[in-house]
């Protein structure tokens, strides 16, 4: 990882407040000061520690409907990973750590959407610091693109089956707050291939020495995929802008052999 550690990072009750890093890398990919939130370092692995949301190897749906099996038959408490209020405003925090790094508001926030709890409880905090001007790029990958996929319908709608090798994005319905954030802030929502994901997850191993899940690729290929630039050429985003803020969600779900064993199953060089 290029640069030095600035950033304290200090015990939360739950989280970490994690570093916020420059990539000079992916500065130069993009042509723009590119910042990264490290929220792979959470003592989870994931962001998901903010909103204390429970952690599944399946897909999603799939645990879904195993959670409410054992809330109806034995009495459990079903908490959503991603669709309650309590889980977004943990998310939240991690907007007013950016504030507190950065001083003044990014181009942009870069963010991989699954069910939404993370674009919902970023929403949330960018309305709360006065940020809401910020363009939030919310990225998917096709197989796994529910919230594309009702926006584009304008109405929530279920994928029929969650195809994407970016599991931990496999939630065929997305929360309805996730509709409510694009009229509240403006989402700019893009969808890339699988490859794209994975290629990323690559050239980041490469350029800052830590492995992530595709998931997290998905948000990475904003910047290596060139989306940032097509953006910028369709007036869609400004066209000179301050910096930008990727959060590198997580790395859980991975490791060097399921990196290889992906790149070959999807044709990656």
């Amino acid at each position: 990882m290029e640069g030095a550690l600035v950033e304290r990072v200090r015990a939360e009750p739950f989280h970490r407040v994690t570093p916020l890093l420059e990539s000079w890398a992916l500065s130069r990919v993009a042509g723009m000061p590119v910042f990264l939130k490290y929220e792979n370092v959470q003592p989870a692995g994931s962001f998901k520690i903010r909103g204390i949301g429970h952690f599944c190897q399946q897909v999603w749906d799939e645990a879904n409907i195993r959670a409410q099996d054992l809330a109806t038959r034995d009495g459990w408490v079903n908490v959503s990973p991603f669709d309650h209020p309590l889980i977004w405003e943990g998310h939240a925090s991690l907007v007013r750590e950016l504030k507190e790094s950065l001083g003044t508001p990014p181009g942009a926030v870069v963010l991989a959407v699954g069910g939404g709890g993370l674009l919902a409880g970023v929403t949330a905090g960018l309305l709360e610091v006065g940020w809401q001007h910020v363009p939030i790029i919310a990225m998917e990958t096709r197989g796994a693109h529910s919230f594309n996929a009702a926006l584009q319908a304008g109405r929530l709608v279920a994928l029929p089956d969650i195809t994407s090798v970016a599991r931990s994005l496999g939630a065929k319905t997305v929360a309805a707050r996730t509709l409510e954030c694009a009229k509240e802030c403006e989402v700019l929502s893009e969808v890339v291939e699988d490859q794209e994901a994975v290629r990323a997850v690559q050239r980041f191993l490469d350029d800052e020495r830590m492995l992530v899940e595709p998931a997290c690729g998905a948000a990475l290929a904003a910047v290596y995929s060139g989306i940032l630039g097509r953006l910028q050429a369709e007036g869609r985003l400004g066209p000179a802008l301050a910096s930008i803020v990727v959060i590198v969600c997580g790395g859980n779900n991975i490791s060097s052999q399921q990196l290889q064993e992906l790149k070959t199953q999807l044709g990656c060089s």
